[in-house]
């Protein structure tokens, strides 16, 4: 089935996993971080302490991830995400009002936790569990909300700032989170199968016609040897990412590229991410998630390794091109592959888990690369690790994705 065909045959709850990636923005590190400056001179904070609270809270919420999210298995799909819309709207109407660090604190903590990490976790369940089929179609089409929000919600967030402030903006962006998305997401789950995915399915469903020993829980999964084998190819992208992301005005010092050239390369970024997360997801129905593991991080690795010998303008776009094409696809990986690998009746308490993992790994890489510099290390250094790390990952998958034991999963 094609792309066209399949959007046409599911359009609302597609449409409603699209929408709550786009709305995770509200969440996301490029969003907040937009205020960083407003926040840092009301609160009196330094670029470290801010860094530091920011750090705090995202891993706070990494850490509660992993007992919110496995609820997405048990509740009223209806109920989860309506409950977790609220608690976004509370969040963003908190740190609009927020009155201390404290507050300040707690309101970036109910960002990150409902914003950037169960609204994701909640769409990317929902299309690897009930699309078996067109697991990776549905899967790399919800995931085209990400680069949606970061190419749209800025000029937004930019203009309502300039307008009423920062306080005055949150507010509006709690009033718009009731007004539009929450409707609008109960609106999209009409069509939605809310059954309890615990419960007994319907004869003929797909649930029901995996066999017991298909689907397994968190605790069989932490006792699986594949799962450890599969985590550090996993991790390195949100890893590298965030890093290279946050400490990219030391990279354009480095390189001798304006702060311009790197903004206009987030839309090579963006462009890349989205046509090679649709890719991936092809790839995805028609080889298997696991087939995928050996190569996706290449595009990365080749990006490193360029920006370890190069300071061409031309390598700012390259590198945010190779680096786009292993994000899309790892999004597009990351919500099929556990899917695929154990079944989905517990997939929201293992995905929780994992997403957890990558929410603590985004937190300690900026500091991580910060020590570096700080000790001296070059970037082309790190890079050049980076791009060892890339593909020798790749290669030990290689080998073992062809292994009798990963087959017949």
């Amino acid at each position: 089935m094609s792309y066209l065909s399949f959007i046409f045959a599911n359009p609302r709850f597609l449409g409603f996993g699209l929408f709550l990636t786009f709305s995770s923005s509200f969440g996301q590190t490029f969003f907040i971080s937009l205020f960083s400056n407003e926040l840092r001179g009301d609160f009196g904070l330094s670029h470290g302490e801010f860094g530091g609270v920011y750090s705090l809270a995202t891993l706070s919420s990494g850490f509660f991830l992993i007992w919110v999210g496995r609820a997405i298995d048990r509740l009223d799909l209806r109920i989860f995400t309506g409950i977790v819309v609220l608690g976004l709207a509370g969040a963003s109407f908190t740190m609009g009002n927020a009155g201390s660090i404290l507050m300040l604190g707690l309101a970036i903590f109910g960002l990150r936790l409902f914003g950037q990490g169960l609204l994701g976790h909640i769409a990317m369940v929902c299309m690897a569990r009930y699309f078996e089929k067109a697991r990776g179609k549905a899967v790399s089409l919800a995931t085209l909300g990400y680069p949606l929000g970061e190419a749209a919600l800025p000029f937004m967030a930019i203009a309502v700032l300039g307008a009423y402030g920062w306080r005055a903006s949150w507010e509006f962006f709690a009033a718009a989170i009731l007004i539009l998305v929450f409707p609008i997401a109960m609106l999209l789950l009409r069509s939605a199968p809310h059954k309890n995915i615990t419960e007994p399915e319907s004869a003929g469903s797909s649930v029901a016609r995996k066999s017991a020993a298909q689907e397994s829980s968190l605790r069989e999964v932490l006792r699986d040897s594949r799962f450890y084998l599969i985590l550090p190819a996993i991790l390195a992208p949100s890893f590298i990412t965030t890093g290279m992301f946050f400490h990219q005005r030391h990279l354009a010092d480095v390189k001798g590229w304006s702060l311009e050239l790197l903004a206009s390369a987030f839309v090579i970024f963006a462009i890349s991410q989205s046509l090679t997360g649709l890719s991936a997801g092809q790839a995805i129905d028609r080889f298997g998630a696991r087939r995928l593991l050996p190569v996706f991080l290449l595009p990365m690795g080749a990006a490193m390794l360029l920006l370890s010998f190069s300071a061409a303008p031309l390598s700012a776009q390259l590198y945010m091109f190779a680096t786009g094409a292993t994000a899309g696809a790892g999004a597009a990986l990351f919500g099929a592959l556990w899917a695929e690998l154990y079944g989905v009746r517990h997939l929201g308490a293992i995905r929780s888990f994992v997403t957890s993992l990558m929410v603590f790994s985004t937190a300690l890489s900026p500091p991580f690369m910060g020590l570096l510099f700080d000790a001296g290390i070059a970037f082309e250094s790190l890079t050049l690790g980076y791009f060892v790390y890339c593909f020798l990952v790749s290669g030990f998958l290689s080998l073992i994705v062809r292994r009798k034991a990963w087959s017949g999963v």
